[in-house]
C-alpha cells in the first residue's frame, strides 16, 4: 500500500493527519535520518574543526526583554566569519540566541521554528513560554551524542511570557538541562566577561533603550577580553543583532538603531575605556 501510495505521487493519509502536537515526534517516526542529532559523523582523528558561534547576551526589563549577540564566528584560532546572524525569532513572541557548533545551531532553530509552528496549526493554540522552553531543552537532549564528540550547541531562549506579562529568559548545558534565569544571562565563549558587566550595568527598572544599551555594553566587554567575541565593527559597520521581545511581539532593531547604541557606546569608551562604573555601595 504504501509503494502504491507514493508511486501515485499521494502522501500517506499519516503526514495529512499527523496524531501528535510535536513536529520533532512526527519527523523522529517518519524521517528520523533528517534530524541533526541522528547523522552519523564520518571517521576523523583529532578534534572536529566547524565554525563556532561564541557570546549571546539577554536583559530582562519591565514590560519585555532584550536579546542580542556578536556577529563572530571563529574556526579554531581564525575568523570564520565576521557577520554571522546568532539572533532569531522563534515565534511572534519568543527568540533563540545561539552559540557552538554554528551549522548545527542554525538548523536547530529551523526545526524549533517549525516545532512550534506545528503545535500551533495542530493544536489551534500557541504552547507557553515554559512549554516552548520545555520543547527546545527536549531538542538539546537529542543533540547530545553529537555534543560529546565535540559539535555542542548551547542556546539561550527568551520570550514574553503573556500569562505574566514579562519576560522570561532561560538557559541549557548540553544535555538540554534548563534554568530560569533572573534579570539577565549570557552564553558562549565571553560568557563569564560579559555576565561581569551585566552584574554591574543591570538594574530592575531599565527602559527598553537603556537595557538596549546594556546589551550592547556588555558585549563591548566580552569582546575585549575574549578573542573569539565580535565587538561593534564600526569600519566595515557590522554591529551586534539585537532583538526585543514585549507584549507587541518580536521586533528586531534595525542595523540603523543597533548603530547608533553602537555609536554612543564607543564614544563613551574613548573617554572611559573600561566603560561606565557601578557606585561602590
Amino acid at each position: 500500500m504504501e509503494a502504491n501510495t507514493r508511486s501515485s505521487g499521494r502522501l500517506p493519509a499519516a503526514f495529512l493527519t499527523p496524531g501528535s502536537s510535536s513536529f520533532m515526534d512526527f519527523l523522529s517516526e517518519y524521517a528520523p535520518e533528517q534530524l541533526p542529532g541522528n547523522r552519523p559523523l564520518p571517521p576523523v582523528k583529532g578534534a572536529v574543526e566547524a565554525p563556532h558561534g561564541t557570546t549571546i547576551v539577554a536583559v530582562a526589563f519591565p514590560g519585555g526583554v532584550v536579546l542580542a549577540g556578536d556577529r563572530r564566528a571563529t574556526m579554531g584560532n581564525m575568523i570564520a566569519q565576521r557577520d554571522i546572524e546568532k539572533v532569531f525569532p522563534a515565534d511572534e513572541y519568543s527568540a533563540v540566541g545561539i552559540a557552538g557548533t554554528a551549522g548545527l545551531a542554525v538548523e536547530m532553530v529551523r526545526l524549533f521554528q517549525l516545532e512550534l509552528e506545528h503545535f500551533e496549526k495542530v493544536e489551534g493554540a500557541t504552547l507557553s513560554l515554559e512549554g516552548k522552553a520545555n520543547r527546545l531543552s527536549t531538542m538539546i537532549r537529542g543533540n547530545l551524542g553529537m555534543a560529546m564528540q565535540g559539535l555542542a550547541v548551547i542556546p539561550l531562549f527568551a520570550g514574553y511570557d503573556i500569562d505574566g506579562e514579562k519576560g522570561r529568559i532561560f538557559s541549557y548545558d548540553v544535555t538540554g538541562g534548563r534554568s530560569e534565569e533572573q534579570g539577565f544571562a549570557a552564553v558562549g565563549s565571553g560568557s563569564v566577561f560579559a555576565r561581569g558587566s551585566l552584574k554591574k550595568l543591570h538594574r530592575d527598572d531599565l527602559t527598553e533603550q537603556e537595557a538596549t544599551t546594556v546589551v550592547v555594553q556588555a558585549l563591548y566587554d566580552a569582546a575585549e577580553d575574549d578573542s573569539a567575541t565580535g565587538g561593534p565593527d564600526l569600519v566595515r559597520r557590522i554591529y551586534p543583532v539585537v532583538a526585543v521581545i514585549t507584549e507587541d511581539g518580536f521586533r528586531r532593531l534595525t542595523e540603523e538603531e543597533v548603530a547608533e547604541v553602537a555609536r554612543s557606546v564607543h564614544e563613551g569608551r574613548l573617554q572611559s575605556p573600561n566603560g561606565p562604573q557601578a557606585p561602590v555601595l
